[in-house]
Order: C-alpha cells, then sequence, then structure tokens
C-alpha cells in the first residue's frame, strides 16, 4: 500500500479512536446473537445484492465479513480488510468517505446513550471491484457493541445499488428509528439539521415492507390491518413520492435516503 493511501486509512482511524479508548474482547455467541437480532435490517436488501461486515473501532478492521463479499467485490471474506476496502475506493470519493465518518463519529459522541440504538447511518461510494470495475454501494452501519463510555463495533450492510444510481455525488444520511428525527442528505459544510418527513408513522412503516418487496396481503397482516387500508396507504406513498410504480418508489426511497 501507498504511503498515500496509508495516511488516508489513519486519518480514519483517528476518527473512530476518539470513540474508544480500550479494546474490548468479543464474546462469539453475543456478537452473533446482535447480528441474528439486527438481520431486520438485512431484509431490506432486495434491491440489489450484499454482504455485511463487524467492524472493529478500536482497531480499525474486520472482525467479520460474510460470504456475499466475494459475489460483490470479487474478494473472499478471509481477503477482504479495511485498508483494502478503503484503497478500492473511488478517488473522486474518498473526500467524502472520510467527511462521512467524521460526520459520524460527531454525531454518535452527541447522542444520549439510550438513543444510540436508534439510529442507522447510509451514505453510497464507488468502489473498484477486483477485476477492476466500478460499482455504487450503499453503505448502512448500525451499532451492534457499545456502553456509555465506548462504541466496540458496528454492523455495516454494503449492497450494489449501480443500477439504481448510476451517477451523482455521494449522499449521507442518518435515519432515525422508533421515531426518532432523521437527516437526510446531510451537507457536510452544515450542523445537523432534522428532515422534514414527507410520511406519516404507518406509511413509513408500509413503504419499508414495500422495498423489502412484500406484497399488500402480506403488508396487511404483517401490521394487523385490512388489505384497502394497505392499498390506500399506498396510493398515497406513491403520490407523495412523486412517483407512478413501484419500482419507481424503490429507487427514490433509497436514492433519498427514506428507509
Amino acid at each position: 500500500m501507498e504511503s498515500s493511501q496509508s495516511k488516508y486509512y489513519l486519518t480514519a482511524k483517528k476518527f473512530w479512536k476518539t470513540v474508544v479508548d480500550i479494546e474490548k474482547t468479543a464474546d462469539s455467541y453475543q456478537l452473533q446473537q446482535q447480528i441474528e437480532f439486527h438481520k431486520r435490517l438485512l431484509n431490506i436488501f432486495q434491491a440489489g445484492s450484499f454482504y455485511y461486515i463487524v467492524f472493529n473501532m478500536y482497531t480499525g478492521d474486520l472482525e467479520i465479513v460474510s460470504e456475499g463479499s466475494e459475489n460483490l467485490l470479487g474478494y473472499k471474506p478471509e481477503e477482504l480488510s479495511l485498508p483494502l476496502f478503503m484503497e478500492r475506493i473511488h478517488p473522486d470519493d474518498k473526500p467524502y468517505f472520510l467527511n462521512f465518518e467524521y460526520k459520524v463519529v460527531e454525531f454518535f459522541k452527541s447522542l444520549p446513550y439510550e438513543k444510540v440504538k436508534n439510529y442507522k447511518v447510509q451514505y453510497d461510494i464507488r468502489i473498484k471491484r477486483k477485476d477492476g470495475q466500478y460499482i455504487r454501494i450503499l453503505h448502512q452501519a448500525i451499532q451492534i457493541d457499545y456502553d456509555e463510555r465506548n462504541f466496540y463495533r458496528t454492523l455495516s450492510l454494503h449492497t450494489d445499488i449501480s443500477h439504481i444510481k448510476q451517477e451523482g455525488k455521494p449522499c449521507f444520511s442518518l435515519i432515525g428509528l422508533d421515531d426518532e428525527p432523521s437527516f437526510f442528505n446531510i451537507q457536510l459544510d452544515q450542523a445537523f439539521t432534522k428532515s422534514y418527513d414527507i410520511f406519516t408513522r404507518r406509511e413509513r412503516e408500509i413503504l419499508k415492507c414495500i422495498v423489502e418487496g412484500k406484497m399488500s396481503k402480506s403488508i396487511a397482516d404483517e401490521l394487523c390491518i385490512s388489505l384497502h387500508t394497505v392499498n390506500s396507504h399506498r396510493k398515497n406513498i406513491l403520490a407523495k413520492a412523486g412517483v407512478k410504480t413501484p419500482v419507481d418508489l424503490i429507487t427514490k426511497a433509497i436514492k433519498e435516503g427514506w428507509v
């Protein structure tokens, strides 16, 4: 790895080390239980191929890489490391990556302990596969191992959205879960500003189900509401999003960070 690339990686590590000052040995069983618990997030990735990783904030490297990495990036799980991943980021997107990670650290350090579990990080970047082809991935992350003072590990999901977003600048959002406010398309030179949510709580629940690929009957059963109510909400969601088809809705939802 070239010197400039090493400095790039070390700069990111400096950000991460500000949220953890001790190394914590992982309990393999508890870590796997956390991954299983958070697999609800994996369900939203039917929009493209994906893999997941567990990132150690203290060491600045990957502890777990799922099998999907080879299909998506061409690298087997044992081949993929964080320095390698960062080395493969498109040169134009590297400054975005550093700025996004700085913003993530800044945001989570400011959160009360009890609210950490209610936020998901989301941004997109281009990365070069092993075969030299660039793809655009959607990076989403949640905290799975932390206490009142330290953030030890995050669970991150990388999805190929090249077919959804072919061009444009990387976008960064912080998605609030369980009624917490969201911050969509955060500008790097601005403070965090709550984004206006065009959807009601029920509409957001249904939108998430649509992105997961669920049919109206399945959504009605899951949310314990009538099929007529689901279809009415679907029409309202399409109208508010300014699109005509579910495919267009899914595309826009991912681009805008609505899920």
